[in-house]
């Protein structure tokens, strides 16, 4: 008989809900996404070229507008770097966003804050990476 997987820590946790979150985006599954998403008014949102959203309203709302795009995008995730505090967490990451043809690097900080043993997205932030 194998033995039992070793617990992982807090960091493998955080990788895996930042994972999730990606496949939620890439798949626009807006229940998904909305089950990483702690629902709270101090939540907050700057999507590339967007002003900062903030409250789950807000960030709600832009989720459901981004997703009705019928264009679909694979993200491939390059230069992860998760750190935990405690009870907070943030992965910086550079997204490579491909749409067929063309392709666009953003680089992304998504924060979580663990409540009641599970961690939730409180923050995105995605800026355009420019081509030289």
């Amino acid at each position: 008989m194998d033995d039992p997987p070793a617990e992982s820590g807090p960091a493998d946790a955080v990788l895996a809900v930042n994972a999730r979150f990606y496949e939620a985006f890439e798949a626009a599954d807006l229940d998904a996404m909305s089950a990483l998403w702690e629902h709270a008014g101090d939540v907050v949102c700057t999507h590339p070229g967007w002003p900062t959203l903030r409250g789950w309203a807000q960030v709600s709302s832009s989720w459901f507008a981004i997703f009705r795009n019928p264009q679909r995008l694979q993200v491939i995730l390059t230069s992860a770097a998760v750190t935990v505090e405690g009870d907070a967490a943030w992965v910086s990451v550079d997204e490579n966003l491909l749409d067929g043809g063309a392709g666009q690097t953003v680089s992304a900080l998504n924060v979580f804050r663990r409540r009641d043993g599970a961690w939730r997205m409180v923050a995105h932030h995605g800026s355009p990476v420019l081509r030289r």
